[in-house]
């Protein structure tokens, strides 16, 4: 088993500017898709939450590039969690670009901290992260590799 929850995805020509490069906001949202897949896949209560009055506030992004991607790259982004505090979270992501023989090359680093919160959208106040939140995340702890 990885230590990383994994969002696959082939890079699309209205991804990329007239040069052929991948647009710099595309990587923050697949960043944001990531994280939506993960709860749909492994906590699915916690966007049922959603509906009624938790909300997930993205408090921070980043993305560091080591490379440049083009359409059609087959990218692997992978999420682990960084940093468990009683409100926030922190996720690490990185962008891999896959190839058939093998061969992985890392393209891109990332981040990004969420606050937990609850209550209408006039009077929010921060809230504890879900406890299944915080178990479907256990096993993807790891430290992000230096």
């Amino acid at each position: 088993m990885t230590d990383y929850f994994e969002y696959q995805h082939t890079v699309g020509f209205e991804e990329t500017n007239l040069v052929g490069n991948v647009y710099y906001v595309n990587y923050l949202r697949w960043q944001g898709r990531c994280r939506e897949l993960f709860l749909k896949t492994h906590a699915p209560d916690v966007l049922s939450d959603l509906q009624d009055d938790l909300k997930l506030f993205t408090l921070k992004v980043d993305c560091e590039f080591f490379a440049e991607i083009t359409a059609f790259d087959e990218l692997s982004i992978r999420m682990r969690l960084i940093e468990l505090a009683q409100t926030q979270l922190e996720f690490g992501f990185d962008y891999v670009v896959t190839h058939s023989d093998g061969i992985d090359k890392l393209v891109a680093r990332g981040r990004q901290r969420v606050a937990c919160m609850r209550g209408p959208n006039t009077r929010t106040v921060p809230a504890r992260v879900p406890e299944s939140l915080v178990k479907a995340l256990q096993p993807y702890t790891a430290a992000v590799p230096v």
